[in-house]
């Protein structure tokens, strides 16, 4: 009986602590007059009805949903590149669930008439980046969010950014060990000696000794290296935008309510068609484009300036003739970086319906930005997208101000999360500067980039001409939006528009 009885009291014991706890519960959320108010106010219902008061009632004592699994996968985005997805499951009621899924932008550019080596090199390094981030999410992120409310996006963001900022320190001590066997290996020497020195310039016939040019031009810099991207770390942006998401969508309400929830929390505490399936067209002056769209305004009975305005994607970074140290602003035409400066004055001059130009010139050139600035910056809006950095750099240095300009393209990609996202908008509106949400060119048919910019409260969206499936579908959420927020009157004076770039796009 000893034997028994000692076998018997461990599970006797754990079931009246259960019974305890259970007892403690429904006196400290109350369920017995919660049940008696139910009943009584269900007395003339059907018996199908009660029960549905009475799951609803229980459900609400239920216990907040939790992330039970993230999970992440390769698909195409709208060139038909990889990508990834990434998909949150949630336990609801003791049950998973699968929640939503998002589809994050890659930053890789797609380059046009690229070698067959280069193009090789960069699909390679998509794919590696893509497969990286899978990887990411289905072995280590969805073990770490694994209990944490999608509600809790401050401290899934903090989880997100320590598992990045370690994996970025394994990349940094991979490379130095890389480096240390390299440097550790005998140079032979001929390889110690040094390079010979250059030849003299050879001088030209004719020329006189000690003459000099009547003409000295400042040698052009060099294009800055590109910001490096640790492969893998879209899948930060992409699992930290499931997860508010996720939330939205729990909370039954639209993802743009949510981050603009969060938003006031935080602030509280040649007839071608291009890649891009838009048709490029030649012209034989700078102007000629800019009139054919005031025609063509003209003939839909649109006013320019009034009911439409124009801002111009100059991607000066994409005109720059390194060899001639000189910008190609049409075929054959270059001009230096000063005279650039006098060529957008004078545009904006016969075009007073331009209210925006972005990337004027090569982030590299601050100097020009600074006189740009000076000269337009009352008229128009100058606008830094590609000559900005990324959106951890600004945070990093929490300085907008290089280049000069008077707004930021900011876009949601690799490492970004939310939680930086509302901390950089949040910098910008701080600075009195215009903060630009725009889409990548490997863009997916994911419309949450809308709600992402109406949330944060950005004045313009970037999403390029109306052309293609992923764009349209933006067009429309941002329709579908404005709907919402009309008919429930919180549609202010101040408007999201979208941004349409005259070219590159």
């Amino acid at each position: 009986m000893g034997e028994g009885g000692g076998c018997s009291s461990g599970p006797t014991r754990d079931l009246q602590k259960l019974k305890q706890q259970a007892m403690e519960y429904y006196r400290e959320n109350d369920v017995p007059r919660r049940l008696e108010e139910l009943l009584n106010s269900t007395f003339y219902l059907q018996p199908a009805d009660v029960y549905g008061h009475l799951a609803n009632c229980f459900s609400k004592l239920a216990k907040p949903p939790t992330i039970c699994k993230v999970v992440g996968k390769s698909v195409l985005d709208g060139l038909g590149l990889p990508t990834l997805q990434v998909e949150i499951f949630c336990t609801i009621q003791n049950f998973p669930k699968n929640i939503c899924s998002v589809v994050i932008s890659t930053h890789f550019e797609v380059h046009e008439n690229a070698p067959p080596e280069v193009a090789e090199a960069e699909v390679a390094e998509r794919l590696d980046a893509v497969n990286t981030a899978v990887q990411w999410v289905n072995e280590t992120i969805t073990k770490e969010l694994q209990g944490m409310a999608p509600s809790s996006q401050a401290e899934v963001d903090q989880v997100l950014r320590t598992f990045f900022e370690n994996k970025v320190q394994e990349d940094k001590e991979k490379k130095e060990l890389e480096k240390s066997v390299e440097d550790s290996t005998v140079l032979t020497p001929s390889s110690l000696m040094p390079p010979p020195p250059p030849p003299p310039p050879a001088k030209k016939k004719g020329q006189k000794q000690g003459r000099k040019d009547t003409l000295t031009e400042k040698p052009v810099r060099p294009p800055e290296p590109v910001e490096p991207v640790l492969s893998g770390s879209m899948a930060i942006g992409a699992v930290s935008l499931a997860v508010a998401k996720a939330s939205a969508m729990l909370g039954n309400k639209p993802l743009y309510l949510r981050i603009a929830s969060l938003k006031h929390q935080q602030q509280q505490v040649t007839g071608k068609m291009s890649h891009l399936g838009c048709l490029t067209i030649n012209y034989d002056t700078i102007e000629q484009p800019l009139l054919l769209i005031q025609g063509i305004c003209a003939n839909l009975g649109l006013e320019m300036g009034t009911k439409l305005h124009l801002a111009i994607n100059c991607a000066a970074h994409e005109l720059v003739d390194y060899s001639k140290g000189k910008y190609e602003v049409m075929t054959g035409t270059y001009k230096h970086a000063a005279e650039m400066v006098d060529l957008y004055v004078d545009l904006v001059s016969k075009f007073p319906s331009i209210i925006a130009l972005i990337d004027p010139f090569r982030k590299e050139d601050s100097e020009q930005w600074g006189s740009i600035y000076s000269a337009l910056g009352s008229r128009c809006h100058i606008i830094a997208g590609t000559a900005s950095r990324s959106v951890s750099k600004l945070l990093e240095d929490g300085n907008i101000s290089t280049p000069r300009s008077s707004g930021l393209i900011i876009k949601h990609t690799n490492q970004t999360t939310i939680s930086d996202l509302v901390e950089i908008t949040d910098l910008i509106d701080s600075n009195k500067h215009m903060a630009v949400f725009g889409s990548t060119e490997g863009e997916s048919s994911d419309d949450s980039l809308v709600d992402l910019a109406v949330g944060l409260g950005v004045q313009f969206i970037k999403l390029g001409g109306l052309s293609r499936g992923e764009r349209v579908t933006k067009y429309n959420r941002l329709f579908t939006v404005e709907e919402e927020l009309n008919q429930s009157g919180a549609l202010g004076t101040r408007c999201l528009l979208p941004l349409l770039p005259l070219s590159h796009e």
